[in-house]
């Protein structure tokens, strides 16, 4: 009996391996993107406030701009490989063709009025999110002073005379102006679902500009590695309607402890917030004071050693 080449099975045949791996490539990404729609807390592409509309806006019309010259070009690769194969009698030939002027227009243009078509909208999209541009509204925006610890962030309302540990309370349809800074290393303020992430820096305060225009919850982290807690450093943002927002200040005012500089200065120690905290008065001009340095800043992480106030993580948390 002749034994059949091994071209001819099945499991050994490089050109059925070779057509197999494109599938494979395939069925991979889609799983892919199957597992990351389930980050649905660092969806950015559900905006709930007129700036990350805007900027989820901005995204999808460079994406068109973009896909513009890409569908084209891999249309065009795909129908030469087919059109000049080598099995087609009815391809033209020219090797010795150099130079075309109407190709060389086509292919250099269409890239150009991509480019200036891509700068146009980022140049106008730039202008009109500058953080420190104020959102249109009738209603009078809620002051929040921000502030970067190792590792959680305080809410300052300096209007209402309360403050907040990893826990941020904002009402539906007001803006939101916030000032930022850090009491500690450079870090990074970003709530996914209402945009615009800004850094926060020792010495210094920053300004932001957000809205909520949806009730709910929305997730908020630190975007910058900032040391041995970074993975813990993250916080709620519970967008209420006004009379809830209200209400929760009037609950808050009064009934917890007092923000001075004492307190401070046991809150900036290097910790991880073990659950979300209030403050029912907060001592005035504290922000002022932290930005200015009068209040001396944390250390930040110490000659690379881990930090005795964050508890190693397992593999359980890291699944988490």
């Amino acid at each position: 009996m002749r034994a059949r080449p091994v071209s001819e099975t099945g499991s050994a045949n490089p050109e059925g391996q070779c057509r197999a791996r494109p599938v494979r490539g395939l069925a991979a990404a889609f799983a892919g993107c199957v597992v990351l729609c389930g980050c649905r807390q660092l969806d950015v592409l559900r905006p709930a406030g007129p700036v990350g509309a805007a900027e989820k806006t901005i995204l999808l019309n460079s994406l068109a701009i973009m896909l513009v010259i890409v569908v084209p070009t891999i249309v065009a690769v795909l129908a030469f490989a087919c059109w000049f194969r080598a099995g087609n009698g009815k391809a033209r030939r020219l090797p010795d063709f150099v130079y075309s002027g109407r190709i060389e227009a086509i292919t250099w243009s269409i890239p150009i009025l991509v480019i200036m078509f891509l700068g146009g909208v980022s140049w106008i999209g730039s202008h009109d999110l500058d953080p420190y541009k104020s959102l249109p509204s009738a209603a009078r925006p809620v002051e929040i002073q921000a502030v970067s610890l190792d590792w959680k962030w305080l809410f300052i309302y300096p209007e209402l005379g309360i403050a907040a540990v990893n826990q941020l309370t904002v009402p539906v349809g007001v803006p939101l102006h916030f000032s930022l800074t850090s009491a500690s290393v450079m870090n990074t303020f970003f709530v996914p679902r209402l945009g615009s992430m800004i850094y926060t820096m020792n010495g210094m305060s920053d300004q932001l500009n957000l809205q909520a225009d949806q009730p709910g919850v929305y997730y908020g982290q630190s975007a910058m590695f900032s040391g041995d807690g970074f993975s813990d450093m993250h916080f709620a943002v519970e967008a209420v309607m006004p009379d809830r927002f209200d209400a929760w200040v009037q609950s808050v005012r009064g009934t917890g402890p007092t923000l001075d500089q004492e307190a401070y200065s046991g809150l900036e120690q290097q910790s991880v917030a073990a659950s979300p905290s209030t403050y029912g008065a907060v001592e005035p001009g504290l922000y002022d004071r932290i930005v200015r340095q009068q209040i001396p800043p944390a250390p930040g992480s110490q000659n690379g050693s881990p930090s005795s106030a964050v508890s190693p993580r397992t593999e359980a948390d890291n699944v988490r």
